[in-house]
């Protein structure tokens, strides 16, 4: 079974994004996971999440465009896996209103 997520793994996630530009992004906790999410708290549009795979190691999902969840083979630690999200999949991160 996975480590739980911390609540600084959610705040180091979103300062890193925030440090890039993606201020309109927010990270939170949930079980072993980190979501990464925008819009209004009600009805958030989800774009990534990150899961706790190992104690250093975490695992990519994307969203799709339904809400559902979707697994790539990306695993790294939590500054690769947002790095890699940043630069090459910076689509997923615009804006949905």
């Amino acid at each position: 079974m996975p480590h739980a997520a911390e609540s600084f793994h959610a705040t180091h996630v979103e300062d890193l994004l925030h440090r890039r530009g993606a201020t309109h992004l927010r990270a939170r906790k949930y079980g072993s996971t980190i979501t990464v999410e925008s819009g209004r708290a009600a009805r958030p549009v989800k774009h990534f999440r990150l899961r706790r795979d190992t104690v250093h190691l975490w695992l990519l999902d994307m969203a799709t465009h339904t809400g559902r969840w979707e697994r790539t083979p990306f695993r790294a630690t939590l500054d690769e896996l947002v790095t890699t999200v940043l630069d090459d999949f910076p689509w997923t991160l615009t804006p949905i209103e």
